[in-house]
């Protein structure tokens, strides 16, 4: 990530984790946005947040937590959308 980029330690307590529909849902917002965005979970390589084979290849279950990190304009915003989609309680 360059200079200018944001992160936010996340813990995923969607009842699935980051699987499917939650994945999905967060590649489509990560891939309209204009920079980059990568995902961090423990003992795991970092992937491309708008690839949907990246995130499930995480296998990120309920209860873990990754870390996001967004390059561009309106990062923080981004990264609220992409929380809450993480954490919808």
């Amino acid at each position: 990530m360059g200079v200018g980029s944001v992160e936010r330690a996340i813990t995923v307590a969607a009842t699935a984790g980051l699987h499917a529909r939650p994945a999905a849902e967060f590649v489509r917002l990560a891939s309209a946005h204009p920079g980059a965005v990568e995902v961090r979970a423990e003992g795991r390589p970092p992937v491309d947040g708008a690839s949907i084979l990246g995130l499930m290849t995480l296998d990120v279950d309920r209860g873990e937590t990754i870390v996001v990190a967004v390059d561009g304009p309106e990062a923080e915003a981004l990264l609220d959308r992409l929380e809450a989609i993480l954490d919808p309680g």
